[in-house]
């Protein structure tokens, strides 16, 4: 069996083995991490040697850090990464290399019908009727976009809402309250087969999805990393944060909201930031908290996104896509019958 995990932010571990009555056997973990001592790879092997095949990535790592020589250096990847390795060998997970990537990116669309277009993705994916896919949105109209299990009047002021314009959705993945302006965020989804995430946790994919943005940002010069559980931040501040939906038919939704630009007084109008908003103090951390990627990189949002798509394409292969009729279709009777309804959006009142 043969396993890949690329550590996000850091380095390719690779493990090889045989599985004979249900425990690991002839095992080799290789890669190009750094390692210090070198007998110490020996020893990682060793370990992982005769292991029961049920065991979880963490209990994988918890066997191999036992065995570790004192001093050992781990640069790049940690013994979780080659516990996650060997899941993936296991579980016969795929590479993002193993299929063909399809782009979606359509021009500016309601709020309600991009909720609606996210779930239709993502059951077309699961039921193999469309490619993996990353689809960058446009945005008709400023929205509030709240998790699938927050309080609509906890996260939201709707009577400012309603005095900006802004439109309140809820989407199908959980998370917190994000507020978007047409040309002020950069906004992408990705709708993967399950198999691209097996032997992950939940928290692992996160990052695993998200790798390549770091990969984007890096070649803009913004030094970048995830933070868990949800936020891609820089040393200026927070630039992103992510959500994800996994369909029990076999395929997962990942999309993340990038700020470009801001408006912080009118955000700070429209979310409730809880008691800290009653404060001064409060009101000036959430404005610092958020460093959008305009001034950050100084450039046209348009050049952002044709990077980050370029950056995408260069690594993983993408061929440009749009939505058929069908899907449309399917997302429009999902905006008439849920996403524009008041008993979706106040679900949770």
């Amino acid at each position: 069996m043969h396993g890949e995990y690329k550590v996000p932010g850091g380095k390719l571990v690779v493990a090889d083995f045989d599985v004979e009555d249900g425990r690991l056997r002839n095992t080799q973990v290789s890669g190009d991490f750094f390692l210090e001592p070198d007998g110490a790879l020996e020893h990682i092997a060793g370990a992982l040697e005769g292991l029961p095949t049920h065991l979880e990535a963490r209990d994988i790592a918890a066997r191999i850090e036992v065995r570790l020589p004192p001093g050992t250096m781990m640069l790049g990847f940690s013994a979780e990464a080659v516990g996650i390795a060997v899941r993936r060998a296991l579980t016969d997970a795929a590479d993002w290399r193993d299929y063909d990537w399809r782009l979606i990116h359509d021009g500016p669309q309601d709020p309600a019908l991009h909720m609606a277009i996210d779930q239709v993705l993502t059951e077309e994916v699961a039921a193999g009727r469309r490619p993996p896919t990353l689809r960058v949105w446009e945005w008709a109209a400023p929205a509030v976009v709240i998790g699938s299990f927050q309080s609509l009047r906890n996260e939201v002021d709707t009577e400012a809402a309603r005095r900006h314009g802004v439109t309140v959705v809820r989407r199908i993945s959980g998370g917190g309250a994000m507020f978007v302006e047409p040309g002020n965020t950069i906004t992408y989804s990705l709708y993967a087969p399950a198999a691209l995430v097996q032997g992950m946790t939940f928290a692992d994919s996160y990052a695993f999805l998200d790798d390549w943005v770091l990969g984007a940002l890096g070649e803009l010069g913004i030094r970048a990393w995830y933070q868990p559980l949800n936020d891609i931040t820089s040393d200026q501040g927070k630039i992103a944060g992510a959500a994800q939906k996994r369909l029990s038919r076999g395929a997962v939704l990942h999309h993340v909201t990038m700020s470009y630009d801001i408006d912080a007084d009118k955000m700070l109008e429209v979310l409730r930031i809880g008691r800290e908003k009653l404060s001064d103090k409060g009101i000036k951390s959430a404005r610092k908290r958020v460093d959008p990627l305009r001034r950050q990189t100084g450039m046209p949002r348009t050049e952002v996104i044709d990077r980050m798509i370029g950056h995408f394409r260069g690594r993983y292969g993408l061929t440009d896509d749009r939505l058929t009729a069908a899907e449309l279709r399917a997302a429009e009777r999902l905006v008439a019958g849920k996403f524009a309804t008041e008993e979706w959006t106040a679900r949770v009142p």
